[in-house]
This record gives structure tokens, sequence and C-alpha cells, in this order.
């Protein structure tokens, strides 16, 4: 039988490719906040409202596998460091929430 339930998990794990300049992307595991279809429709068209990228990952991931704890300053930090690195954060959740890397599958 398929290990499958019709109730999510309330968070997830994917492994996000973060831009290094001069050097190959770094390799970060995030733990993110699942959000049903109903949820991720309020949380996406919210996305026009101009939050800061700080903000957007802190709301959209609870945690991550760095050294460094998961919080306010040390996200900061890395998208103030790494440019690019919110956009891969929000585009890796986006695609896991939407499914977009099964089109490839198919």
């Amino acid at each position: 039988m398929a290990q499958f339930s019709l109730t999510p998990d309330p968070t997830f794990t994917a492994t996000v490719e973060i831009p290094v300049p001069g050097k190959k992307p770094a390799k970060i595991d995030f733990t993110f906040k699942h959000r049903d279809r109903e949820q991720f429709g309020q949380w996406f068209d919210a996305l026009r409202d101009n939050e800061s990228d700080v903000d957007v990952v802190l709301d959209i991931a609870s945690g991550w596998n760095l050294k460094e704890p998961f919080g306010r300053e040390t996200v900061e930090q890395l998208v103030t460091g790494y440019l690019g690195s919110a956009r891969s954060i929000i585009d890796k959740y986006i695609a896991e929430n939407t499914g977009a890397r099964l089109g490839n599958l198919r």
C-alpha cells in the first residue's frame, strides 16, 4: 500500500541552491511551512505588498541545516551577503508547493 496521507505534513524539507559568486552554488536544506491551496493563493497574492526578502523567507521557512541558528538576523545576513539567495529560496518554495518540478517527469 502506498505511503501517502491525505493530510499533508505541516512542514517539508527541500534543498535550495544558493548562488555563490565564482563558485558552485551552495546547497542548503530548508524546512518550509506547508500551505494548502487557499493559504498558498493568499500568500502568493500578498507578495505584491512589498514585503522585504527577509520577511518573506521567515514567513515560508522555519529552519535550515546551517550551524548558525535560523532567525531574522541570520536570514538577513544570508540575503544581504548573497544576491539572488532570496529569489532562489522563494522560487524553490513555489516550485515545491505547486509541483512545478513534476512537469519534467511527464
